[in-house]
């Protein structure tokens, strides 16, 4: 079964994006656990739209084609 992208876009931003954040604004959070959380939304990215690291793609790229803002 084929999952449309708009679609797996959508549950990232309802459901995975906000269970990731969840809690942070009751905890002051470190660099390196704000570093994670951005490596985590790339890779999530790519998953969604089917890119590898393998693609040598930069993520500015990937980004501009997706139109998704960090």
């Amino acid at each position: 079964m084929r999952i449309p992208l708009r679609l797996k876009g959508k549950v990232y931003h309802m459901v995975i994006r906000p269970d990731l954040l969840y809690g942070t604004d009751c905890w002051p959070i470190k660099k390196s656990q704000v570093q994670r959380m951005r490596v985590v939304e790339k890779r999530m990215i790519r998953w969604i739209y089917g890119y590898t690291r393998l693609d040598k793609i930069r993520n500015e790229v990937i980004r501009g084609k997706i139109k998704w803002r960090p």
